[in-house]
């Protein structure tokens, strides 16, 4: 196992799920806001403009870019020659990921999270190291296992935030997938706190989920954001934490419109752009804006930066998680032209009695590609997923049970874990006062994309630049959930 080398004295970096390859793909590099509206400004080109974040930066705020820059070993550059890629033309990668960087420090972001860094290629990994560290950003590393070729950049400007801990995390595999963990805090002290002057605190995250190449791999991405979400609370538990707002930042791979998104609003994430355009998870405002062009020429709003704050009330995990894979089961059913009865008559099987056995009910989720795959649930998983489904412990899932939990499921008010927070200056007995954040604006770079159009002389990427401004909010939170 190699060891991260870290350069800020006073950091403490951690590993996780840690079998590792090359040392090289993986370490430590050294190297706001106005109300007026644009964060930055670029033309379809990729030719950046003076930006908002840096000329008129309010210091109590934090700005966020996240941006897929679409390794060269990926890019396509001859439709006639697939395997004919831009990494084979060092002219091109080269001027390409220059005018990248021209524009991510044009708009000189807090933090700064990147997928798709093509870690194998020093000589890339040297030009990102030096400008943005002449630039003052401390930058974390992390490739994709299996020697896939790309991973995970994260730059945090040194002159704006700490980083307390560094962690890397394993998918267990799962298309080789990764997440960086980074808990940071605001160097410059902050004076909402009437006790005295504090440092805001936040977790982030980085990550690249699976792309669905198929519907059996969206319990796949699913399963890839549950261990995220667990690996996060693990740490905010282990390190016995304060409320703090976190944020997830990253290629989703998924829309508004999928389970991974429901999935995390039941979390209590909120979409910065959606929240910055005031855009509510209807259907009629799914597809407003898009940032992704794939491979197969295809248009979808993909990339995002979450926001969780301290005081948001939020489902148990492994509830959320099982009433997803739930959703995902009556997708499937629905799919298939199933009424409610007929569902349960399929999840039933050939049983006598009125009632769905574990077994026949096991057989019905590997009919429907939810176990058994390469990628399906585990035996746990599914152990779980039965014992949310059989209220009563009696070893059946009933009609009664399949409504409430499979076809029409829905958590009671009682099994919040947390409680919606306010932000007046009353700190009850059982509350203590946390720092959460405001969404204070969002912009996707280029600007055609807010409208739901992709600009065909776009060529920085295959995905737009998101980048949100956020801007401390006092808060009072549930002691409960320390």
């Amino acid at each position: 196992m190699n060891e991260i080398q870290v350069v800020a004295a006073g950091s403490n970096v951690a590993k996780f799920n840690l079998k590792r390859g090359n040392s090289s793909a993986h370490n430590v590099m050294s190297g706001d806001n106005s109300d007026n509206g644009d964060l930055s400004r670029m033309n379809s080109t990729g030719v950046c403009f003076p930006s908002v974040v840096e000329v008129d930066r309010d210091p109590s705020c934090v700005s966020f870019t996240t941006f897929n820059i679409l390794a060269p070993i990926y890019k396509r550059i001859d439709p006639q020659n697939q395997g004919l890629r831009e990494s084979d033309f060092r002219s091109f990668w080269l001027a390409r990921n220059e005018r990248i960087l021209d524009c991510l420090l044009s708009e000189s972001s807090s933090i700064m999270c990147l997928q798709e860094f093509w870690v194998g290629n020093e000589e890339l990994v040297h030009m990102y190291a030096e400008r943005l560290g002449d630039a003052g950003y401390r930058l974390f590393k992390l490739a994709r296992t299996n020697n896939r070729g790309d991973g995970l950049l994260t730059a945090i400007h040194k002159e704006h935030l700490s980083v307390v801990n560094y962690r890397e995390l394993l998918l267990n595999g799962f298309g080789d997938r990764v997440a960086q963990l980074l808990h940071v805090q605001s160097v410059a002290p902050l004076s909402q706190n009437k006790k005295g002057s504090c440092h805001q605190e936040f977790l982030i995250v980085n990550t690249h989920l699976l792309f669905p190449h198929d519907s059996s791999l969206c319990i796949v991405r699913l399963h890839q954001v549950y261990q995220i979400l667990q690996y996060v609370e693990l740490y905010q538990r282990e390190n016995r934490l304060k409320p703090m707002p976190i944020i997830l930042c990253g290629d989703w791979n998924g829309s508004k419109r999928g389970h991974v998104y429901k999935f995390l609003t039941s979390q209590g994430f909120v979409s910065s752009y959606d929240t910055a355009s005031q855009y509510t998870d209807s259907y009629a405002d799914a597809n407003k804006w898009v940032s992704h062009r794939n491979h197969r020429g295809n248009i979808c709003g993909v990339d995002f930066i979450w926001l969780c704050n301290p005081n948001q009330a939020r489902k148990p995990l492994k509830t959320s998680w099982a009433e997803a894979v739930f959703s995902m089961l009556k997708y499937q059913l629905r799919k298939a032209s199933l009424s409610e009865d007929d569902a349960f008559a399929f999840l039933k099987g050939d049983n006598c009695v009125d009632s769905v056995t574990y077994f026949s009910f096991s057989e019905a989720l590997r009919k429907v590609k939810l176990i058994g795959e390469p990628y399906g649930l585990c035996f746990q998983q599914l152990q779980d997923l039965w014992n949310q489904a059989d209220v009563d412990g009696n070893g059946v899932i009933d009609f009664e049970e399949f409504k409430q939990k499979i076809w029409n499921s829905t958590c009671p008010e009682h099994v919040l874990e947390n409680f919606n927070g306010s932000m007046d200056d009353t700190i009850t007995e059982h509350e203590q006062e946390a720092i959460g954040f405001k969404v204070k604006n969002a912009m996707l770079s280029p600007r055609e994309v807010e409208r739901g159009v992709w600009p065909e002389d776009y060529s920085l990427s295959d995905h737009a630049r998101l980048t949100a401004v956020f801007s401390p909010a006092r808060m009072r939170c549930c002691v409960s959930q320390l």
